[in-house]
């Protein structure tokens, strides 16, 4: 397939799937429910976190997470004290890790006043690879256990940081479809990069877009490669298109 022809074939498909329909089966609808700025991003990133599995339990384990904080999430982030360790488990993900989310949460609102300001850009490292490290660098600050920092990816080893770029695209992207949010208006679009999991990867493949083996960070630097020559504006939009073709056309 030609490129023009591989372009527009993505654009299709971003066009298919960027739709309020793609909420009713995605655990970012646990996020739809809430219109206050805080709450949106506290939910985003909470179920952004624990995004690996099937969709069904992921949203099963987010609903969990809701009734711990009362349906108030930023009520209670800001009032939170951990008496006692939340009764939660998510996979790996447990009732020690949330507690630490929830003081991590905590701590950066009573500093920054704003979880947006946490993703600040980093003098070492440019575009959305810094801010998540910047990111991840504010959460580590409160106390914690070594088994916790497994959840918040460091692309500055490698890793491909698939949730928190997608939460990325969740709280940046804005294009009045009624999937993405783009309450975050720091952070260009032109930044993001593409929640790469085995499946998009695996698409990716197929489309002749990636050459490397491994689902890592230079594996999505190679294919945000082309997308940035598909919309230099948007590249993160083509996410829909892998996904898509991944989830529902086999």
């Amino acid at each position: 397939m030609k490129r023009s022809e591989l372009k527009e074939y993505l654009d299709e498909k971003f066009e298919q799937y960027n739709h309020r329909s793609f909420i009713e089966t995605d655990p970012i609808q646990l996020v739809h429910r809430f219109e206050r700025k805080e709450d949106i991003e506290i939910v985003g990133l909470l179920v952004s976190t624990i995004a690996w599995g099937k969709r069904e339990m992921i949203i099963k384990s987010g609903e969990r997470m809701l009734a711990i904080m009362g349906d108030q999430p930023f009520e209670f982030v800001s009032n939170y004290s951990a008496n006692a360790l939340p009764d939660f488990v998510h996979r790996t993900f447990n009732g020690q890790d949330l507690d630490f989310f929830f003081r991590g949460l905590q701590s950066i609102y009573q500093r920054f006043g704003s979880l947006e300001t946490a993703f600040a850009e980093n003098e070492e490292l440019p575009g959305v690879k810094g801010r998540i490290v910047s990111f991840r660098n504010e959460m580590f600050k409160v106390e914690h256990e070594k088994r916790s920092e497994k959840h918040v990816s460091d692309p500055s080893r490698g890793s491909a940081a698939k949730r928190l770029n997608m939460y990325l695209r969740w709280m940046v992207r804005d294009d009045n479809s009624g999937v993405d949010f783009g309450i975050w208006k720091n952070i260009p679009t032109s930044e993001l990069m593409i929640p790469l999991d085995v499946h998009t990867a695996r698409v990716a493949r197929d489309l002749k877009i990636l050459k490397r083996k491994q689902n890592d960070w230079k594996a999505l630097e190679e294919i945000m490669s082309v997308f940035r020559k598909f919309d230099a504006n948007d590249p993160g939009k083509y996410d829909f298109s892998l996904f898509g073709i991944g989830a529902f056309e086999g």
